[in-house]
């Protein structure tokens, strides 16, 4: 079958949800710290931004000074941490192995287009049994700049080869920029780790399931 087209996911907040192992991972870089931890909802708050944003704003929020100078071994420690426990809680989000199988049948052409590090991103695909729908991964690692850069997106999408359109999935601002600042069409799901209300930032279409992926393309790709 021809490629209908290329269609490139975010993972954390639109595949998967990955609060449980990233919070959990956040807790424990806190206590061993001998600082008090967040727990899972306020853990949640600070995810979105990868992980060096995330260390920095739970130290910042924890009243440290000289957040720039004591972060770095923070951030390879919480890695360290993140790395062990990947897939301990994290899910897929209801509907996503079948809408993807509905896109492959369709002609669709997928990756991953993450601010996940490439090598997690890679084992959370193969924990959560993605592989057989994903061609390509990335992470700010893989090309050497990360989202809301478009080259990261744009990279993507030439190693994933599904030719054109090119529509992206996300579910937060930088989601949103790094889709339009790569002229191509963005689908944003509600239930991630948006910082600032979806209907404000414009995206070419709002969805609360992911199920509601392909009549969304049949939709907003349509002849105007």
């Amino acid at each position: 079958m021809a490629a209908r087209g290329t269609l490139i996911f975010d993972l954390d907040g639109t595949l998967v949800d990955s609060a449980g192992d990233i919070a959990g991972s956040l807790d424990t870089l806190m206590q061993e710290q001998g600082l008090a931890p967040f727990g899972l909802e306020q853990g949640r708050k600070l995810i979105g931004h990868g992980i060096a944003n995330l260390v920095k704003g739970a130290l910042k929020q924890r009243g440290i000074a000289d957040i720039d100078a004591k972060a770095p071994p923070l951030i390879a420690r919480f890695t360290e941490i993140y790395g062990g426990r990947l897939t301990r809680l994290t899910r897929a989000y209801a509907g996503v192995e079948e809408t993807l199988g509905v896109l492959q049948q369709q002609g669709w052409r997928m990756g991953i287009c993450t601010n996940k590090r490439e090598a997690f991103a890679r084992q959370i695909v193969v924990d959560l049994q993605f592989s057989p729908f994903i061609s390509f991964t990335s992470g700010p690692d893989t090309f050497g700049v990360a989202k809301p850069d478009p080259r990261q997106l744009l990279e993507t999408a030439r190693a994933v080869d599904g030719g054109a359109p090119l529509v992206f999935v996300g579910d937060s601002e930088v989601d949103v920029e790094t889709g339009k600042r790569a002229g191509c069409p963005v689908i944003a799901m509600t239930y991630g780790y948006t910082k600032i209300p979806l209907a404000d930032l414009a995206p070419d279409a709002v969805l609360d399931s992911f199920a509601a992926i392909p009549d969304a393309l049949t939709r907003i790709l349509a002849p105007a």
